[in-house]
């Protein structure tokens, strides 16, 4: 079986990158065959796992404009078991692009999911990392979602604002587009013990979504900022860190809500 979850916020800073990068890591660690698909024409997905976008010969754009297949462009990062289907700057013509040449609204909609499909059977776990907005490329990726949008949450100051806005959006793509979609988790980031304005976001957002928020908190870091100049996930970067270790619950927590058993952690 083969899950398939979007990272998605529209708000950007929250840790989306951070997430599908170094989530896939430890899930990668623990066994599990992984492929993070890097949606956001940002492509820092792809530059934080030691790749150069302008330097590849294909990238994701070249799939969903039907140039390409997608096992064409998927890329073998350094870590075992941890490929990467890379972005480039190009995505960001890809909304005006899709509306000139496809008139069905469903099928602009369905351009990743169907990408997806001949490959699932190679993966145990694919994490889709979305860019900053709710416009044509997240509704791919969210369509595409079989398992839900793993959601982060930065522990600051109006951290819930703009989170109505993507339930509505999920809901509507529930709907039309991916009746599984469900909001599999909200991960809360950036969190800072020693400050009272965590404290107070966590059980904001624990009151109000209960059980689907995760109980693993990611810290704020300065590993985890650190570890995508140099190309690697903080697995590898920095493993005793502090953000090392909330991903690697994250990834045994993840596993756990799907019966499987808990990772190790041990990269191999």
């Amino acid at each position: 079986m083969t899950y398939i979850y979007a990272i998605a916020n529209q708000k950007g800073g929250v840790g989306k990158t951070t997430t599908a990068v170094n989530l896939g890591a430890y899930l990668a660690a623990a066994g599990q065959r992984v492929l993070i698909v890097d949606i956001d024409p940002q492509a820092n997905a792809t530059s934080s796992l030691g790749l150069v976008a302008s330097q590849l010969p294909r990238s994701l754009y070249d799939v969903l404009v039907g140039e390409t297949n997608l096992a064409d462009v998927i890329t073998l990062t350094n870590r075992m078991r941890l490929d990467l289907a890379p972005s480039s700057h190009a995505l960001a013509a890809l909304e005006t692009e899709a509306v000139e040449a496809i008139s069905d609204p469903f099928r602009r909609s369905y351009l990743l999911r169907d990408a997806l499909t001949p490959t699932l059977h190679r993966y145990d776990y694919i994490l889709i990392d979305s860019p900053p907005s709710l416009g044509l490329i997240t509704v791919n990726a969210l369509a595409a979602a079989s398992d839900g949008a793993i959601v982060p949450v930065q522990c600051e100051y109006l951290a819930m604002e703009g989170l109505g806005q993507l339930m509505n959006t999920v809901e509507r793509v529930q709907k039309a587009l991916n009746p599984r979609l469900t909001i599999a988790g909200l991960l809360l980031t950036m969190h800072d013990s020693r400050v009272n304005l965590s404290a107070q976001v966590e059980e904001e957002v624990r009151s109000y979504f209960g059980d689907r928020v995760f109980q693993t908190m990611v810290p704020r870091n300065i590993r985890l900022g650190e570890a995508p100049s140099f190309g690697e996930p903080v697995a590898t970067y920095a493993p005793n860190s502090a953000g090392a270790m909330a991903y690697q619950a994250l990834a045994a927590e993840l596993m756990a809500r799907n019966g499987a058993e808990q990772p190790e952690g041990v990269l191999t």
